[in-house]
């Protein structure tokens, strides 16, 4: 059984969110109210992570606030093109280090990365779910952003979110329209093995 939704086509049965999801980047400039940008964040917050150590944590501005600025000038140039029709950005941070049970000091956390990504994934999946999209980004100038936004050392900053609704693909710059479809994914066959790691 396979389940299409605007050109994507699943090959096993999935909850249709999955493939609703994508990341556009024509969005219509709509204002996101801060009880739906929490909504959203919400959903992150209920990630899986090791030891239970949550160690995410999200700055956001929503368009038209006090902090937009800043966050939208450590987007670079490219990203700027279009995030500057989204509703809010997030940027993602994760924690380095964690405090495991029954422990008196904290030590380097292996999976703080993997952990801060299922909670990235819940909030993507939750913005769609609510009538949004989300796009991650990895264009910014991290450097600026531990500057900017006051990282702390032990937190490594991940990369930034834009959410919005879809808006019109003409408003993009010529280069991005044709690209403005949700994307495919390789075959599971490429992407998994049994037993032992093995190349496609």
């Amino acid at each position: 059984m396979t389940i299409e939704i605007n050109s994507r086509i699943a090959g096993h049965p999935i909850n249709p969110l999955f493939l609703e999801r994508w990341s556009p980047r024509a969005y219509a400039g709509a204002d996101i109210s801060e009880a739906e940008l929490f909504g959203i964040l919400e959903a992150a917050r209920w990630a899986p992570s090791a030891y239970n150590a949550q160690p995410w944590h999200f700055i956001y501005a929503r368009r038209g606030t006090e902090h937009w600025d800043k966050l939208f000038g450590i987007l670079n140039a490219f990203n700027q093109s279009w995030a500057k029709d989204a509703s809010a950005l997030i940027f993602v941070l994760s924690k380095t280090s964690l405090l495991p049970p029954g422990a008196s000091e904290e030590v380097p956390s292996y999976t703080h990365s993997f952990d801060t990504g299922a909670a990235w994934g819940a909030l993507a999946l939750q913005a769609a779910y609510s009538g949004w999209q989300a796009h991650g980004m990895a264009g910014l100038d991290y450097d600026r952003a531990r500057t900017d936004l006051g990282v702390p050392s032990d937190y490594r900053v991940e990369a930034a979110v834009a959410i919005g609704r879809i808006g019109d693909k003409a408003q993009l710059p010529e280069g991005l329209r044709e690209r403005e479809v949700p994307s495919p994914r390789k075959s599971l066959s490429e992407i998994s093995s049994e037993g032992h790691f093995e190349r496609s």
